[in-house]
């Protein structure tokens, strides 16, 4: 089966979720304008990391989040990002929500490895379930960011059946080979596509703490080749038309999953 997807590369501008909605809404339009059946957005795509105040707007921000689900509607397009949300406690989390094309939420997935370097887990509460999404072009797992270092998660999601896994990010300088190899090592190793959603710009996190995204959004192949592929510094909407049956192909040349000896594997 083929599938058409837009990654959309943006510069989020910090505690500014109208803004931040109106430019997502551009590129929705646009995305479905090339027909694509799912545009991606980055991580925290409606208001950046400013925490002491997402978290004093964080449950009016749920309203935002049924804003977005209504573009998807709109404009009858599957719509991937993480944003701000509540979790079932109420706690604040980093959550990686897929819209349908009807508007619904067919999946959502709170990440789960916060970023320590950054105090992440100081701010919001880690999610402690996976996630894989039963959608029209077949499984889809989802991820957040920094979850691209655990290789076990990824490969979690391809024995769960995931033919492409869908990865929110903000990844800074001075990562951005660390981005290109992981990204395309999951892609390979578990011979599924990866589509990366990352942001550009920078962003302040206080005195002497300034961090500028270095973009670089991608969709990899199962065989690591690149079927798009944003720059460095521009906002872009970057679009492929990917055949998901490529999965199966790369994964009966190549064994990699059925060859494996979990008996052996001390995780």
């Amino acid at each position: 089966m083929k599938l058409t997807i837009s990654v959309a590369q943006v510069r989020v501008t910090q505690s500014r979720p109208e803004e931040n909605l109106r430019k997502g809404e551009s590129l929705i339009a646009e995305a479905a304008r090339r027909k694509s059946r799912l545009i991606c957005f980055p991580e925290m795509w409606t208001t950046g990391f400013n925490w002491a105040e997402n978290e004093r707007s964080c449950r009016d921000h749920e309203k935002m989040i049924d804003r977005i689900g209504e573009l998807a509607k709109r404009y009858g397009i599957w719509v991937s990002g993480s944003t701000l949300a509540l979790n079932d406690q109420g706690k604040v989390s980093n959550t990686h929500i897929l819209f349908g094309a009807d508007g619904s939420r067919r999946g959502t997935y709170r990440k789960t490895h916060l970023f320590s370097m950054l105090h992440e887990e100081r701010h919001v509460a880690a999610g402690n379930v996976l996630s894989v999404v039963d959608t029209p072009w077949g499984l889809t797992g989802l991820a957040v960011c920094y979850d691209i270092r655990f290789p076990e998660l990824f490969r979690s999601y391809a024995l769960m059946g995931a033919r492409i896994i869908l990865s929110p990010m903000a990844m800074p300088h001075p990562r951005l080979e660390h981005w290109k190899v992981l990204v395309r090592a999951r892609a390979i190793e578990d011979q599924l596509f990866m589509a990366g959603a990352n942001q550009v710009g920078s962003e302040d996190f206080g005195p002497g703490n300034t961090l500028t995204y270095f973009g670089h959004s991608c969709i990899i192949d199962p065989w690591g080749e690149t079927a798009a592929e944003a720059g460095e510094t521009e906002e872009e909407l970057i679009t492929a038309t990917v055949d998901l049956a490529r999965v199966d192909d790369v994964r009966a040349k190549m064994s990699v999953l059925k060859d494996r000896r979990p008996e052996l594997y001390k995780l």
